[in-house]
């Protein structure tokens, strides 16, 4: 008795906490039906978390009539699977070569990588800003190819400068810690190659670790806010998250900022229990520890 006790108290526990965390979406999700007036007028009871009243899809249509929503969620897409595809390659490969290769600096250059960790990105962002606007930049002008100076109001300045991560070279590390090295010795026995295997042991091996960082990579990419504000001007090039301020200049509708709210979460929501179980067991497995 004792025991069901202990499992109920526990079970009634972690669903009175999703519900702390649901529900602010519920809210989100259900007003994003509703007109303002109704919003404002079911904050006082639990109409505000159902969709009763006179629902409509106007809030929706009404965003893309306001914003261009299509145009920002493509850009936001492309910027976040071209960072999380390119940071999947080049944060492994540096954690393969800091895990699993024998040479002489490499816990002291794994100790500078985590210590970047520990400086906050406003610290660094205008001197960034500075730095992508002296790199050079190769444009196509009619037929003829272009060089020039700056890489502002471009794709590229949203991505690059975010592909190495120091987080996921140090999860990458530790997954690959937990892989035993008795394949690699059995892999250069038969030939084989250091990026051979990586490309053909280590990384079939580190699915859990893939998603994770997958995830984690995602989220801020999909997230950034202040980077679009500084090197963007183009509005064909800004990502969703610069798209939110558009609803509060001249009149708020807050109904249609809940509709755009929930356009911009669903794709979060979506990879995030596609990659649900290989998250845990990646967090299990690893247990990010030194």
């Amino acid at each position: 008795m004792t025991a069901f006790l202990k499992r109920l108290g526990g079970h009634t526990g972690r669903i009175a906490l999703a519900l702390v965390f649901a529900l602010p979406l519920v809210f989100m999700l259900v007003s994003s039906f509703k007109p303002d007036d109704q919003i404002f007028g079911d904050l006082d009871s639990l109409r505000a978390f159902l969709p009763i009243g006179a629902l409509s899809l106007d809030n929706y249509t009404a965003v893309f009539d306001r914003v261009p929503a299509a145009r920002f969620l493509l850009n936001s897409v492309l910027i976040s699977a071209s960072t999380v595809v390119l940071g999947i390659v080049i944060n492994s490969m540096a954690a393969f070569a800091l895990s699993r290769m024998q040479w002489p600096g490499r816990k002291l250059v794994l100790t500078a990588v985590i210590a970047t960790l520990i400086v906050p990105f406003e610290t660094f962002a205008l001197p960034l800003v500075w730095w992508v606007n002296q790199l050079p930049l190769l444009s196509v002008n009619g037929f003829h190819l272009q060089w020039s100076t700056g890489w502002m109001d471009t794709y590229q300045v949203q991505i690059l400068p975010f592909v190495a991560n120091a987080f996921s070279v140090f999860f990458f590390h530790q997954y690959f810690q937990s892989i035993p090295k008795e394949l690699d010795e059995a892999a250069i026995v038969d030939g084989a190659g250091w990026f051979t295997i990586y490309r053909r042991i280590v990384m079939p091996l580190s699915g859990p670790a893939i998603a994770t960082v997958a995830i984690l990579t995602f989220l801020p990419a999909w997230n950034s806010y202040l980077w679009p504000l500084m090197v963007v001007q183009s509005e064909e090039l800004r990502p969703v998250m610069v798209g939110i301020s558009y609803f509060f200049q001249l009149n708020v509708g807050w109904g249609q900022i809940m509709a755009y709210s929930s356009m911009i979460t669903v794709p979060i929501l979506a990879l995030f229990v596609a990659f649900q179980r290989s998250f845990v067991n990646s967090i299990a497995s690893s247990g990010v520890k030194g």
